[in-house]
């Protein structure tokens, strides 16, 4: 539930322009039924759906090559027009210690459009640091 969101980030100052916070997987994803919470234009293009994304992912985290996945929050997550909705997600991080191709053939079929080493707009002030020989690679749709 977005109030849950809400409280985890609570401790943390949140200025407009910084960038925006990371969730972990299972706060984004459990109980989330919202189509239109991550990557909306891909729903119904090829995307699957919230729960299978969310199988998917913590597969991905379970493997002995993944330190965690974290959800990137849209950048305008605590806007009030998400008053009781999931916020929007804009990305997924993975931190790993396979290659990036790697990292790629695990979200095929995802939809996504692609993935990339680094924080794409910015590192967040509540992301973990990466252990030593992890990367963080980002999951992102348009």
């Amino acid at each position: 539930m977005f109030k849950d969101i809400k409280d985890a980030l609570a401790a943390e100052p949140w200025d407009e322009g910084d960038p925006a916070p990371t969730v972990s997987l299972d706060l984004y994803f459990e109980g989330n039924n919202q189509e239109g919470s991550i990557a909306p234009n891909q729903w119904g293009e090829g995307r699957p759906s919230v729960a299978e994304m969310y199988g998917r992912f913590k597969a991905i985290a379970d493997r002995p090559d993944v330190q965690v996945v974290l959800v990137g929050l849209h950048f305008d997550w605590n806007d009030d027009q998400f008053p009781e909705d999931w916020p929007p997600a804009e990305n997924i991080h993975i931190y790993s210690s396979a290659t990036e191709a790697e990292v790629g053939e695990w979200v095929d079929g995802l939809h996504c459009d692609g993935v990339g080493a680094g924080w794409p707009y910015g590192e967040p002030r509540n992301a973990p640091k990466p252990k030593e020989g992890f990367t963080v690679y980002t999951v992102f749709w348009d």
